[in-house]
């Protein structure tokens, strides 16, 4: 739906929403969407561990259902995790009440603070809904692992190109993402380092 960053527009259109996290220091925030999922997952937090950074993992709360060990391992591992809804609902299909219903099925496993909208979309009732048990954490930098039409070094690319003091990286811990995932993280992780920015997880409160 959007392009590497989302458009200027569509920030003011949700400017309670978190876009960018300013700070002093020269930071970025690792961020993990859909999972979490035997196949993948795991790999993530080992190549986590390997550079010392943290992360926060955005959650389908029905693969939690069916993982619970895996958000246990995240949390052990010291990342936060988020709120992804329960089926990667998308918000402007469904009606908010529909839509608040299928949050807090997820939050009732997952237990955190921090929400964010599958493919980043949702109604204006929606956002002010969900804003008031919630933060609503969306990004500055898409990856765009998950697209079939690039490949892993486009998406190192899109990282090298985009990210800048404050942004949200999104990845994915899917299978979809996981060949690119799996090329471009290591070596984002090390320029991301090596250009000197510190990579921390969104902080969490439950």
């Amino acid at each position: 739906m959007f392009v590497e960053q989302p458009p200027l527009l569509y920030r003011m259109l949700f400017p309670e929403c978190v876009w960018r996290i300013q700070k002093k220091k020269k930071c970025v925030y690792l961020t993990f969407d859909d999972g979490p999922i035997p196949e993948v997952t795991p790999w993530v937090l080992d190549t986590l561990d390997r550079y010392g950074v943290k992360a926060t993992f955005f959650m389908v709360g029905d693969n939690v259902r069916r993982h619970p060990e895996l958000l246990e391992e995240v949390l052990r591992r010291g990342h936060s995790v988020g709120n992804h809804t329960m089926n990667h609902m998308q918000g402007r299909i469904v009606t908010t009440e529909t839509y608040l219903k299928n949050i807090e099925r997820a939050n009732e496993l997952i237990h955190t603070n921090l929400f964010r909208p599958p493919h980043g979309l949702m109604r204006f009732s929606q956002s002010k809904a969900v804003r008031a048990n919630y933060s609503v954490i969306m990004y500055d930098v898409v990856t765009r692992d998950y697209a079939g039409n690039i490949d892993g070094e486009g998406v190192l690319a899109n990282v090298k190109r985009f990210a800048r003091k404050g942004s949200i990286i999104v990845f994915h811990d899917s299978l979809k993402a996981e060949k690119n995932m799996k090329y471009a993280l290591p070596k984002a992780i090390e320029w991301l380092l090596e250009n000197g920015y510190e990579l921390e997880k969104i902080p969490m409160h439950t």
